[in-house]
């Protein structure tokens, strides 16, 4: 009976091993993808106040942007770089926290088969019961959360990695710029129209109030894109004005070059936006913890079953080989103990006898 069951520990030790390190793998996965996810949103909040900074700098410097707004924009950005800053630093202490969990968490298991392959049992029970609640914790704890994080995203246990709620103050912000964007936007198309009748439009990517939704690829064919402006504008454009005043073009170069920085500012917060959005609406992290609900909370259950239940087995058999030595040692020592006789002492004729055998034994030799 006894080697079938070290057969069998090898087999749920293999299996141990095996599910230890899948659920190792797929434990790393889901936490990169809840950080990434968290750095990804704090990449996308700076690119946003970058672009915010860049336009207040450029009203600064041309002097045609009110004090008003350029204030806007700088006490906003610096609000949202807070969040962002806020995020990572989330995010960076959670994986640290995480990362270490996951490490004692593989790091019981090995001891634990350790402790199994040399017999010692006591030890071996307590390590499979602080397995159990390790692997317990993380998988049923993680999925839990990212359950509750779907029914409720802006009051969730996941809060401090990626504050949604804290970002739902932002939706306002985001509403006055696509507002600011498309009430501008609409008096450089008045003033052309006032001015330079015979120069096309420009295109905005915003729909009317109050949704202002952004569709920047909804645009009549008349029109051009505010990425497109610099270029439409070269060529009614002065290209040198140091030998005179600027004879022909609608604009001085130094006139460009202001209008330039100015789309070009909001052309970066137009790249930020729908991320931006997304961002405030927390569908990037919800996008994110749905794919680790369906693609992940399965697998992590499954292969904390295949690390508990051959331990478990593995534990059994332990016990029962335990157990099969101790009888068979005290079968041992009880066998030998009735195979080992005591002879009676000699009596007197057996003394005679001997003695006889001797002397004529004696004889012959002689």
């Amino acid at each position: 009976m006894t080697l079938p069951s070290v057969s069998s520990c090898r087999v749920a030790t293999g299996l141990v091993l095996g599910g230890n390190a899948r659920f190792h793998s797929k434990a790393k996965t889901v936490v990169n993808i809840v950080i990434d996810t968290a750095n990804e949103a704090s990449e996308t909040i700076y690119n946003t106040t970058g672009a915010m900074k860049d336009m207040s700098v450029n009203m600064e410097v041309s002097n045609n942007g009110s004090s008003q707004a350029s204030g806007f924009l700088t006490s906003t950005s610096q609000k949202l770089d807070s969040q962002a800053a806020d995020i990572q630093r989330q995010a960076k202490k959670n994986r640290h926290a995480i990362d270490k969990g996951l490490r004692i968490v593989y790091i019981v298991t090995i001891v634990t088969i350790s402790f199994n392959l040399v017999a010692v049992l006591g030890l071996t029970a307590f390590g499979i019961l602080r397995l159990r609640r390790a692997l317990k914790v993380f998988e049923g704890d993680t999925c839990t959360a990212l359950e509750d994080f779907q029914k409720d995203p802006y009051n969730s246990s996941l809060s401090s990695i990626l504050p949604c709620n804290e970002l739902l103050s932002a939706k306002s912000v985001l509403s006055d710029v696509s507002a600011g964007i498309y009430d501008l936007v609409n008096e450089v198309n008045t003033n052309i129209s006032t001015t330079y009748p015979d120069l096309i439009q420009v295109c905005n990517p915003f729909s009317a109030p109050p949704e202002y939704r952004y569709q920047p690829n909804n645009c009549p064919d008349n029109t051009i894109k505010i990425a497109e402006i610099p270029q439409a504008l070269k060529w009614f454009t002065c290209s040198d004005e140091s030998t005179g005043p600027c004879v022909g073009g609608l604009f001085s170069a130094n006139e460009f070059r202001t209008v330039e920085g100015y789309t070009n500012s909001i052309q970066k917060i137009l790249n930020a936006y729908p991320g931006m959005e997304d961002l405030v609406e927390c569908q990037s992290v919800e996008d994110a913890f749905s794919e680790i609900l369906h693609r992940h909370c399965k697998p992590l259950k499954r292969y904390t079953r295949m690390v508990w239940a051959p331990l478990s087995f593995l534990s059994i058999i332990m016990v029962a080989l335990v157990l099969i030595w101790t009888v068979e040692s005290h079968h041992m020592q009880e066998h030998n103990f009735s195979d080992g006789s005591v002879k009676p002492r000699s009596t007197a004729a057996e003394i005679t006898e001997a003695s006889i055998a001797k002397e004529t034994k004696g004889r012959l030799i002689s």
